[in-house]
């Protein structure tokens, strides 16, 4: 994918930030979680979290919506084309390093990014410029070292 800055749409990305927001305040008053999305998706494939009731119903229904929001998006406007720019196998492996990463680190950039930081969490601090560093290193290595 690539970004054209003259392409910025800063109205759907005020939209899509202030929806992130209130997800992650309705999820907080009514059921008192964190909207962490490998937390949720972490659980909901777990075993025990079915045995419990009413455990699994929640994260069964978030992570439809979240597979459902860009299919029902594409009634209102197109999606972008969506290209592979990398080999299949170094996608697989940064997945999984993803995976390990959002275990070590005990949440995600929406765990910790959204909800740990609105809630002033130093570890959800620590997490977040942690994660943006790494990334900004990343993006530098693969264009302006390797690339």
């Amino acid at each position: 994918m690539t970004i054209v800055e003259t392409a910025f749409t800063p109205w759907a990305s005020l939209a899509g930030g202030v929806l992130i927001g209130v997800a992650a305040a309705i999820m907080a008053l009514l059921l008192g979680r964190v909207t962490g999305i490998s937390g949720i998706a972490g659980a909901l494939l777990q075993g025990s979290t079915w045995r419990q009731p009413g455990a699994w119903g929640w994260r069964l229904f978030f992570v439809i919506g979240l597979v459902a929001a860009p299919l029902l998006w594409r009634l209102v406007a197109p999606l972008p084309p969506v290209t592979m720019p990398s080999n299949p196998l170094v996608l697989g492996a940064a997945g999984l390093l993803v995976g390990f990463g959002t275990r070590l680190g005990s949440g995600c950039t929406s765990g910790h990014g959204v909800c740990g930081l609105s809630r002033l969490s130093w570890r959800s601090l620590a997490a977040t410029l942690t994660f943006m560093a790494v990334g900004a290193l990343t993006v530098f290595a693969a264009r302006h070292v390797l690339g």
